[in-house]
């Protein structure tokens, strides 16, 4: 059994700001936020970023996207958010456990100025 930092927030055996909840998946605000929402949306089943069950993974994956787009329709932010995935210790991955950060509320579409 893994027992990484995510696991036991999954497992509720660490206390976090959950945000949102679904039978595979679990959101909770990021310990260091780098914008007004910054969440972290984890799968409940602990699996590896560099992991070799592709399959598992796209399919965790195509999932996770659902789930960040609900969040952020339900966070305000829906029309205007990223999504980051990191991939590695030098990247500033954090625990091997697939995660997604999702990312906004820096206002609404229609301040955001092109250039």
């Amino acid at each position: 059994m893994i027992d990484c930092l995510f696991c036991k927030i999954a497992r509720k055996k660490k206390r976090e700001d959950i945000v949102y909840e679904d039978s595979d998946f679990i959101a909770f605000r990021d310990a260091h936020p780098q914008a007004p929402v910054h969440l972290l949306i984890i799968p409940k089943e602990h699996l590896g970023i560099v992991e070799c069950d592709v399959e598992r993974k796209h399919a965790v994956c195509r999932k996770i996207f659902g789930v960040a787009r609900k969040i952020a329709e339900t966070a305000g932010i829906g029309g205007a958010y990223k999504l980051l995935v990191n991939a590695g210790y030098s990247a500033s991955e954090g625990p091997d456990h697939l995660h997604v950060h999702l990312i906004g509320g820096w206002g609404s579409p229609t301040e955001v100025r092109h250039a």
